[in-house]
């Protein structure tokens, strides 16, 4: 199929009801889920759905951001904007998963982390930074899988892993590029020019070393046809769930640890 611009992944990314999210794709990848809730602080939160599943016949916990596909699910969700209990929830089902030697798998699909005055009053800032720390160390191999919108530390908070995979039209910034041309232009209609400038789609990431793996997608986008995607989903996280379980948990550690300290490494041709 022939690429879309990034101007169309963003016009698929943000009509409502049109990206699928991880509750179309969850019974086609995993059985017998069973979802678990809050974050034994102060609540739960729907933005982040949490959980244990078989991947053919492999327990796996299952953390991922819910992107909304109608009016009804993106008020639940809070715009697909997690709150601090969310993420505090997705670190306590990850801290079980290491506990029972059970690989986990996060799925990206945020705008961004609420920054609202109750989540600022709650520690969301506090709440992201120790999914940071914590999942660096966590012992047991963690995937995270790309879906559509990956958004600032509100994605980054799911997204310290053993590997980084994107569906072929999902982006990954840190900013939404109308937020970037308003900071840096003052200039919300220059979104269009940001986005080239900012590089934030799977093959930008693949070419810097941040994602591993771009996961391909149907004609005209992963909502054409959901069955195929999640089969394409379901390839890629049940290889990757073999290989990394293979590898000894110190290597695995210093693995992820040196994943993360090359990023952003550059030369500077002027000054040799």
């Amino acid at each position: 199929m022939p690429p879309l611009t990034i101007s169309q992944k963003l016009a698929l990314l943000h009509s409502l009801g049109c990206r699928p999210s991880v509750y179309d794709y969850l019974p086609h990848i995993f059985d017998d889920f069973t979802g678990l809730h809050g974050d034994r602080y102060y609540g739960d939160d729907p933005a982040i759905l949490g959980g244990i599943g078989m991947l053919q016949n492999v327990p796996v916990t299952i953390i991922s951001q819910v992107r909304a596909r109608n009016i009804d699910e993106f008020t639940r969700t809070n715009c697909s904007m997690p709150h601090p209990e969310g993420y505090r929830k997705a670190l306590r089902l990850a801290k079980q998963a290491e506990k029972f030697h059970r690989p986990v798998i996060c799925f990206i699909d945020t705008p961004g982390a609420f920054c609202g005055v109750g989540a600022e009053e709650r520690g969301q800032g506090e709440a992201i930074a120790r999914n940071l720390s914590e999942f660096m160390t966590l012992r047991t191999p963690i995937l995270s899988v790309v879906l559509g919108e990956g958004g600032s530390g509100g994605a980054l908070a799911l997204g310290v892993c053993d590997e980084l995979a994107m569906l072929e039209n999902a982006v990954y910034s840190v900013i939404s590029p109308r937020g970037f041309a308003s900071i840096l232009w003052k200039d919300a209609s220059r979104e269009k020019e940001a986005a080239e400038l900012m590089k934030i789609t799977a093959k930008d990431l693949q070419f810097f070393g941040i994602c591993e793996k771009i996961i391909s997608e149907p004609e005209g986008g992963a909502h054409k046809d959901i069955p195929l995607t999640a089969k394409y989903l379901s390839e890629y996280i049940t290889e990757a769930v073999e290989r990394f379980s293979k590898v000894e948990i110190t290597t695995l550690l210093e693995n992820r640890y040196h994943k993360f300290r090359k990023i952003g490494i550059f030369s500077d041709s002027a000054t040799g």
